[in-house]
């Protein structure tokens, strides 16, 4: 009778191992996650001031043009109602001509500094991704997050802020040492790209744009016709 107690308390024992072997192994560490909120981030970080402020500036300086054209195009229409019958025929159809011309080169103008305003805005975005991306890849490795979020396109109801790691990317960010300039290419004849811009509607002042977290040289302004 004792020896098949025995027995029967090894086989228990036996079979029972891998299952003590179980419950002793330690549970994986859960997958952390974090938010980051990219707007905030361009909209407060020292880099995505100074993209925004340079998106402005080009946006002033192609309004202020475009005012001083709608300015010539307006006096040349006030002299011929203001002339009435005093105008000569000669002086008449060449105040015309001027309207005429100024109306087209102000809609070419407009195009073309949208163009500019936009294609800025896109480089500056460009740069300023490719800067951030390090910044982003340092907190998560230091943080330990296996999965970053962002909180504008994840489409979550509610963040628990203990999640959203924005303040401190913001932080690292800014102190930061500025990557090494890349070297201009020298190809000789080669036009520098015409930056983007948004112009308002002829006849009326511009609008700047709203500029977004996007470094080009302005292109030149539209040949006469």
């Amino acid at each position: 009778m004792k020896r098949l107690t025995v027995a029967a308390m090894f086989s228990v024992l036996v079979l029972s191992a891998p299952a003590f072997a179980q419950v002793a192994a330690p549970a994986p560490p859960p997958l952390r996650m974090a938010f980051v909120d990219l707007q905030r981030i361009a909209a407060e970080s020292t880099e995505g001031k100074a993209a925004s402020a340079k998106v402005q500036a080009l946006t002033q300086k192609k309004s202020a043009e475009l005012s001083e054209k709608q300015k010539a195009l307006q006096a040349n229409e006030q002299k011929i109602q203001q002339g009435g019958a005093v105008l000569s025929a000669d002086v008449r159809m060449q105040a015309q001509k001027e309207i005429d011309r100024l109306t087209v080169e102000i809609d070419r103008f407009q195009q073309d500094a949208n163009a500019e305003v936009q294609e800025l805005q896109q480089q500056l975005q460009g740069d300023f991704q490719e800067k951030l991306r390090p910044v982003l890849d340092g907190v998560v490795k230091e943080l330990g997050v296996g999965l970053l979020f962002s909180a504008g396109d994840a489409g979550a109801i509610f963040i628990d802020p203990s999640l959203d790691i924005t303040a401190d990317v913001i932080k690292r960010f800014d102190s930061a040492k500025p990557a090494a300039a890349k070297p201009a290419a020298t190809t000789t004849g080669a036009k520098p790209a015409a930056p983007p811009a948004a112009a308002p509607a002829t006849q009326k002042p511009a609008t700047p744009p709203t500029p977004p977290p996007a470094t080009q040289k302005p292109a030149a302004p539209p040949a006469k016709p």
